[in-house]
């Protein structure tokens, strides 16, 4: 696999991207016509599906003062063939740290994106989505608690789904190292909530690890209000209320701890939510 290592860029609005929508439009052909009067839920797909590309895919990587994680991470995603894309937008040496790595691994497709100010897990995912020109594009958290390995089972699955998010809920699922029992007790809570306000019926809407089809996001993203850790539960809802297949898939997951969501982000998430269900805007 071959690669051009970019570095750091200081200011991604500066590089010159093929828009989400020029591209969706490119790649049409994936997804069903819909002028056709079918609905979200009968999307059309070829009966043999063909093979996902990895050489097509990208993962983003939001990074968020990760320079203690960073590095075992990327040496990790080193034995695939996608593009990684790192956002940086914190106080410590993260970015450093990346474009050091990418400097000694020119072998590998491997960008960081720079910011000197803070972007919102979501909003870190949204410039790496901007800045990704492949056609499958995905993102994981930093924290290493999935394995690139869990994110390959993913993009496999979008030979027949628009989206693939992986799960610690449902059956198959792997819990190397589970959470603590307040944090499940949380994302319990936090998913019965999400149930109630949005009706989607996934069991784990917030695990770090997810894949879509660029062409779904095109049709969703401009639409999105969402830049914080409430991110992912907008994109799925406005994926669903376009029709969009979105596959949840059990996965091997450990937990490494050091979240970087706390008793008020929780908080300020479910605020968002709400607002968001009931305005179609977050605060």
């Amino acid at each position: 696999m071959t690669g051009v290592p970019v570095g750091c860029i200081d200011n991604v609005n500066e590089v010159t991207i093929p828009t989400l929508l020029q591209y969706g439009a490119a790649i049409s052909s994936e997804t069903c016509c819909r002028g056709s009067g079918r609905t979200g839920s009968e999307r059309v797909h070829p009966l043999i599906p063909a093979p996902v590309d990895e050489r097509a895919c990208t993962v983003i990587i939001p990074a968020y003062n990760e320079e203690g994680r960073i590095l075992p991470l990327l040496a990790s995603l080193e034995a695939f063939p996608w593009t990684v894309i790192v956002v940086c937008d914190g106080t410590d040496r993260t970015a450093d740290a990346v474009e050091t790595f990418a400097a000694d691994h020119p072998g590998m497709a491997l960008t960081c994106l720079r910011f000197d100010h803070r972007l919102g897990k979501g909003g870190g995912v949204l410039a790496g989505i901007r800045a990704a020109t492949t056609g499958y594009v995905g993102f994981l958290d930093a924290d290493g608690s999935t394995a690139p390995d869990q994110m390959a089972r993913l993009f496999d699955q979008l030979g027949e789904v628009d989206g693939a998010i992986g799960s610690r809920w449902v059956p198959g699922a792997i819990l190397s190292v589970p959470q603590g029992l307040l944090r499940r007790l949380q994302s319990r809570v936090f998913n019965l909530l999400i149930r109630l306000l949005f009706h989607l019926n996934y069991r784990d809407t917030q695990c770090g690890a997810k894949v879509f089809r660029r062409s779904a996001l095109a049709g969703v993203l401009p639409q999105m209000v969402s830049t914080g850790f409430e991110f992912d539960v907008e994109l799925l809802w406005r994926l669903s209320r376009a029709g969009f297949r979105v596959a949840e898939v059990p996965i091997v997951w450990a937990d490494h701890g050091g979240s970087k969501v706390g008793g008020s982000d929780a908080l300020s998430m479910a605020e968002s939510l709400v607002r968001l269900r009931f305005s179609g805007r977050s605060v």
